[in-house]
């Protein structure tokens, strides 16, 4: 849908009238102030005052969901999804300034025990102004050589510890198993221990002899997280040095160094969100993934992070499914900055039916550690277990019916559980 202001969708918690609550976060986020000003005009607000689109009054709450908040002791606790919009005038198609606009002092309020922002539509100036994803699913199937089916992937463990030479040795050992996907763990970047350029030279050398013996290289997401410059020469190596993908830690290095790095990046980035659960856990305060995601994949992000099911973590099966969703959405009619999502978190075989059945698609990167490593006949054998799980799920059998068919599947439907 094609929007003229930018509109930003609310759940909000308040002791106040939701419509007097509503009209605070109008003004504070625009033309407002807590006393009127003598150029506070009728003209002024007619041009720049944000405005309350619609409220949809929800169920009360029985208590307040956050300290702070202003409140009698007898005052119902109201809930209600708000939607406020914005002229483009305000700040032009600028992230930084939409992030500040949409999402600054709102969740500091005093009207409100709880505020969370659900999701935001854009005016396609946004679109013209940023790279979005320069890879996104297509480029990155082509780079990784893999047309159909998920990117079967795992990540470097330990998280630290190995140097560049004991890194180059597993990532050998993975990629002849038969992985299409490995990344860095968000820890290693460029400690003393394991320096990035040693590490990269190693890694590549490794997977080049593979690709000499197998036809095909294995995409390899080298983190690069850290300054402005320190982000751009570690790309420049990478890709000087045949690599094919980088990945960077978005709430480390921030929405202006994500912008940097996608106007710069000749590869895919690979996005993640560590540190998403101090934005997100509490059900009333901070973001949906829906509406903070679509910052990053205007800033150019090609993979984004959306947990997986079952996983080691506190985020429910169905909002992963949520966020995924989300990623493989079109943010343009004419320019859809879609997004490969990446499954993770405590993954094997066994989820793929589940996640296939809910998502849709396999439009996916999935990437597994235990679930591979720990597989009881070795690493090739738990890369064979995830690939025979998929293809399966994507033939309409069930889990069971699969196992009884493939040895590798049945091996990890032992080791880790039905």
């Amino acid at each position: 849908m094609t929007v003229t202001r930018i509109e930003a969708d609310y759940l909000i918690e308040t002791a106040f009238d939701p419509r007097q609550a509503a009209a605070a976060m109008a003004g504070e986020q625009s033309s407002g102030t807590f006393v009127r000003v003598p150029q506070q005009t009728a003209e002024l607000e007619m041009r720049a005052a944000a405005r309350v689109e619609a409220l949809i009054p929800l169920a009360d709450a029985a208590v307040a969901s956050m300290p702070g908040a202003r409140r009698d002791d007898d005052t119902p606790i109201r809930r209600a999804h708000v939607t406020l919009s914005w002229p483009l005038d305000n700040l032009g198609p600028s992230l930084p300034n939409l992030m500040a606009t949409i999402a600054g002092n709102l969740f500091e309020l005093g009207q409100f025990s709880g505020l969370r922002l659900l999701d935001m539509r854009l005016p396609v100036d946004f679109a013209d102004a940023y790279p979005g994803p320069q890879f996104g699913i297509a480029g990155t199937r082509r780079l990784a050589g893999v047309a159909d089916g998920p990117l079967i992937g795992t990540i470097i463990k330990p998280s630290v510890g190995l140097d560049p030479a004991d890194t180059a040795a597993l990532v050998k050992t993975l990629a002849l198993a038969g992985i299409d996907f490995i990344k860095d763990d968000e820890l290693q970047s460029d400690g003393p221990a394991c320096p990035f350029d040693h590490r990269v030279d190693a890694v590549m050398a490794a997977l080049d002899r593979v690709a000499d013996q197998t036809g095909r290289k294995v995409m390899f997401a080298f983190n690069i997280t850290g300054d402005l410059e320190q982000m751009r020469r570690r790309h420049d190596k990478v890709l000087a040095r045949g690599g094919t993908c980088v990945m960077t830690s978005l709430n480390s290095v921030g929405l202006v160094g994500m912008i940097e790095l996608g106007r710069h990046s000749a590869l895919p980035i690979h996005a993640h969100r560590n540190g998403w659960g101090y934005l997100s856990r509490h059900p009333q305060l901070g973001f949906s993934y829906v509406a903070w995601q679509k910052f990053w994949r205007l800033a150019g992000a090609d993979h984004m992070h959306v947990n997986g099911l079952r996983n080691k973590f506190c985020e429910a099966d169905d909002s992963v499914i949520v966020s995924a969703r989300a990623c493989l959405t079109p943010m343009f009619d004419h320019k859809p900055c879609v997004a490969m999502p990446v499954f993770s978190s405590g993954q094997w075989a066994g989820q793929a039916f589940d996640t296939y059945q809910a998502l849709g698609s396999a439009d996916l990167i999935y990437a597994a550690g235990g679930g591979i490593m720990a597989h009881p006949d070795g690493p090739s054998a738990g890369v064979d277990s995830i690939r025979q799980a998929w293809a399966a799920a994507q033939a309409g059998q069930s889990l069971a019916q699969a196992a009884a068919q493939a040895p590798a599947l049945r091996r990890a439907v032992e080791t880790f559980g039905g």
